[in-house]
């Protein structure tokens, strides 16, 4: 599964998900990007999505996404605030699929 790291989630979390194609949104070139672009960039090269912005299933339709979107809940997005909810997220992402969001909270 090829996942993408929004720009707002350290890229050091990607460490913590061994087993997964993980990138960084930075790394891509796409740090500049708003919502609605970066949705549009990464469809057809990744499969979900890892965000802590909450307000982006308010602000974008992800139903009809080629990808799963999955946002953390953390005390803030500190890795050391995220990194309690990898188990949750290794899990979300085997069951994620195209259109669906998840919302992990510790």
């Amino acid at each position: 599964m090829r996942v993408l790291l929004d720009t707002c989630v350290p890229k050091r979390l990607a460490r913590d998900l061994h087993g997964y194609e993980v990138r960084h949104a930075t790394d891509m070139g796409w740090s500049d990007l708003d919502d609605g672009p970066l949705l549009t960039a990464l469809a057809g090269s990744f499969d979900a999505l890892v965000t802590v912005d909450r307000n982006l299933p308010y602000q974008q339709n992800l139903n009809a996404r080629p990808f799963a979107v999955l946002v953390l809940r953390a005390h803030s997005n500190r890795l050391t605030d995220l990194v309690r909810l990898v188990p949750k997220l290794r899990a979300a992402l085997k069951r994620a699929a195209p259109g669906q969001l998840i919302e992990l909270a510790e």
